[in-house]
């Protein structure tokens, strides 16, 4: 019987990241995700990297630590992750003074610059001038987020990490049960996103690490160009967050709604020409929630058009995902519940924290002090 030092729960770009660190320092580690093919929401990111978004020391200087991060990152796994530049254009309604907008982020270490709606036009010509009063833009960091998940897991697979397609059903003490068998290791870690809050609460361990269903579209290479990665300036999906977890008991009820769903119009394409069009935010307390598709899509096509007129029209896929949110930035650290399991999750900008954080946490493990960790770890009790 085959005994870890590590089993990682969960294949996405958290997951994929903290194995690989794991591996990388000594460690016997062991990966699970019970999807050969993603559908995550890794898979689903619109691949953003807001280096440019800390607001605190720490944040900033985890922005800085990501940044430093990715630059080396391509050669470290020996593979492109489309690591690139991008203007971010958020756009501001027509019913929001522009001033006002600029303010939320006064506090950023690189706060966007505001633009008059002729000067966002030019910078994004396929942006309807009719519907903005302005917008912001900043400089923001881009990959392929399952591109470089992928890239993640080969190199760890490269440096004798294991991993298998398994669906965890159970987590023990010393391990874990899945459909394929049990897996024993000293240390598990929860990187399931979304499902880390069902996945915790089965085995008794009660985190506050809630989860959004989101909803997007996905649309082949197409033959025309979005210059820049479109946001709104006012994310909805922040204040739903908030106002679904006032009282954390409405989460043990199964088939509760606990806010309106919200929609956040924003846009990227890709390097090969494809585009993800998104999002649609709901707060169900059932992970495995029902959804109407052809009124989430129509839905998502119509807001779209009305700011970006050009894209509501292509044929695409409408998709879901889970995302994971909690009432910190991130959750890192062990649970009291259960000796030897940890959770590694929650994340609110997960494809900038996660590097640097899960490099940190796979020395602390080891033994080495790591200041940062040690003040996560103490704000969670």
């Amino acid at each position: 019987m085959k005994t870890y030092d590590w089993i990682v729960v969960g294949g996405g770009i958290t997951g994929a990241t903290l194995a690989y660190e794991l591996v990388k320092v000594g460690l016997r580690v062991l990966l699970l995700e019970q999807h050969a093919t993603p559908d995550n929401a890794t898979r689903y990111s619109y691949g953003g990297l807001a280096y440019w978004s800390g607001t605190t020391p720490l944040t900033r200087q985890l922005c800085q630590e990501a940044s430093d991060r990715y630059q080396i990152l391509p050669q470290e796994l020996d593979a492109d992750i489309e690591l690139r530049e991008l203007d971010l254009l958020l756009t501001i309604s027509a019913d929001t003074h522009p001033e006002t907008a600029a303010s939320v982020y006064a506090n950023c270490a690189v706060p966007p610059s505001l633009l008059s709606v002729q000067d966002a036009y030019e910078l994004e010509p396929l942006i309807n001038r009719e519907v903005i009063s302005g917008a912001l833009t900043v400089k923001h960091g881009h990959i392929h987020p399952d591109k470089t998940t992928q890239a993640y897991i080969q190199a760890f697979l490269r440096a004798g990490g294991e991993m298998q397609i398994s669906q965890v059903l159970q987590i023990l003490k010393g391990g874990v049960q899945t459909n394929t068998g049990t897996y024993h290791s000293a240390n598990v870690v929860i990187c399931a996103g979304g499902l880390s809050r069902k996945l915790l609460k089965s085995a008794g361990i009660s985190i506050k690490v809630y989860f959004t269903h989101a909803e997007m579209i996905e649309i082949p290479p197409v033959d025309l160009n979005l210059q820049t990665l479109v946001m709104p300036a006012n994310l909805q999906r922040f204040e739903l967050e908030s106002v679904s977890i006032q009282v954390d008991e409405l989460w043990n009820q199964p088939e509760k709604e606990l806010a309106s769903p919200i929609l956040d119009v924003g846009a990227v394409q890709f390097l090969d020409g494809s585009l993800r069009l998104g999002q649609i935010s709901r707060v169900l307390t059932n992970p495995h929630a029902q959804i109407n598709a052809e009124e989430s899509e129509q839905w998502l096509r119509k807001s779209i058009t009305q700011v970006l007129p050009a894209l509501g029209s292509f044929s695409g896929t409408w998709h879901k995902c889970l995302v994971a949110f909690s009432n910190k930035r991130f959750i890192i650290g062990a649970v009291p519940e259960i000796d030897g399991v940890h959770i590694f999750s929650g994340f609110s900008n997960p494809l900038v924290f996660v590097p640097p954080l899960a490099q940190r946490f796979a020395n602390f493990v080891t033994g080495k002090e790591d200041e940062i960790i040690n003040q996560i770890i103490s704000s969670m009790k």
